[in-house]
C-alpha cells in the first residue's frame, strides 16, 4: 500500500492511493498515519480494505509529512563510499549516527526555508526507513521485519552550521523545513529489496544526484541491529540512510549551495518523487 497524509499542516487525514493514483480517505479506518497508530497495530486493518470502497478526495490537497508523531529522526553519515570520497571523508568503520530535530520534518512538497544566516545550504536525497515495532537488541536476520515502511526523504543540510562552527551536525540538519519526507508511506511488503533501489535529485532541472541503494556501506538491516543495541526504535521513528554522491559540497572546484528562487526535484524508484522550492526565512 501506498498511505499518506493529506490537508492543512497540523490538520492531516489519513490517505491512500487507489490504483488509479486517486487519494482515498482513510479517515473513517484509521485516525491518523503516526506513531499511534503502528504501535497499536492499526496499520493490520487496511490489509482487507478496497481502496476503491473508501471515500474519493476531490482535487489536489496538500500533502503532508507521511508519518506523524514520529518520536526522533536517525540519521547516518557518509553511507555511501562514492559519497565519503566526494566530501574527502575517509571510509567510516561504523555508522555515523547523528539526529536530526522532529521539528525539521514538513511535507514532501513544502517550501523548505534558507535560514536568515545561511551560507550553504544543500540537498540530500536519502532512503526513509519508518520503524513499525519497538527493536531493541536485535539481530541483523530480524531486522527488517522491525520496519512498517520506506519514503523518500531530503536531508536537507546547512554545512557551515554543520562542520564550520563546532559541536556535531545536528545544529545543521535541523533548521525548521529541513525535512521533507513522503509523498507515500509505501509498506514493507512492496519494496522488495531495500538495497537495490535507484534514487535521483535535480536542481533547477539539472540532476545532480544518480544513485543506488546497493552502494550503501551500512545496508538498512545493519543500521536497525546497529542502532538498536544503542537505543530502543519506537514506532513512528524514522531513520534517514544516507545519500549518494552529487550534493552541493562536493562539486570540484567550487561547490554550489542553494539560494532563494532554486528548486530541489527528488525521488526514489517506486517510493514517490517529492518538489520544494527554496524561499528566504
Amino acid at each position: 500500500m501506498k498511505l499518506l497524509r493529506y490537508g492543512p499542516r497540523g490538520q492531516e487525514k489519513p490517505g491512500v492511493l487507489d490504483a488509479s493514483g486517486a487519494i482515498r480517505d482513510l479517515s473513517g479506518v484509521i485516525s491518523d498515519l503516526d506513531s499511534a497508530t503502528l504501535a497499536g497495530g492499526d496499520l493490520a486493518k487496511l490489509k482487507g480494505v478496497d481502496p476503491a470502497s473508501l471515500p474519493k478526495v476531490d482535487g489536489s490537497p496538500r500533502i503532508g509529512a507521511c508519518v506523524g508523531g514520529i518520536g526522533k529522526v536517525i540519521c547516518i553519515g557518509l553511507n555511501y563510499s562514492d559519497h565519503a570520497a566526494e566530501t574527502g571523508a575517509a571510509i567510516p568503520k561504523e555508522p555515523i549516527v547523528f539526529l536530526k530535530a522532529t521539528s525539521a520534518v514538513q511535507g514532501p512538497n513544502d517550501d523548505v526555508r534558507i535560514p536568515r544566516t545561511s551560507k550553504k545550504t544543500d540537498w540530500e536525497v536519502e532512503l526513509g526507513v519508518i520503524i513499525g515495532k519497538t527493536a531493541k537488541y536485535v539481530s541483523e536476520a530480524d531486522a527488517l521485519s522491525h520496519v512498517a515502511g520506506y519514503c523518500v526523504a531530503n536531508d536537507v543540510s546547512e554545512r557551515e552550521f554543520q562542520a564550520e562552527r563546532g559541536g556535531q551536525w545536528t545544529k545543521g540538519k535541523s533548521c525548521d523545513t529541513f525535512g521533507p519526507i513522503g509523498p507515500w508511506f509505501v509498506t514493507a511488503d512492496e519494496v522488495a529489496d531495500p538495497q537495490d533501489l535507484d534514487m535521483f535529485c535535480d536542481v533547477n532541472g539539472k540532476r545532480m544526484q544518480t544513485g543506488n541503494t546497493k552502494t550503501m556501506i551500512f545496508p538498512v538491516k545493519h543500521i536497525i541491529h546497529y542502532l538498536s543495541q544503542m537505543m530502543s526504535l519506537h514506532p513512528g521513528d524514522v531513520i534517514m540512510t544516507g545519500t549518494p554522491p552529487g550534493v552541493g559540497l562536493g562539486i570540484k572546484p567550487t561547490p554550489v549551495f542553494l539560494k532563494p528562487g532554486d528548486e530541489m526535484h527528488l525521488g526514489i524508484a517506486g517510493l514517490g518523487e517529492q518538489t520544494q522550492k527554496l524561499v528566504a526565512d
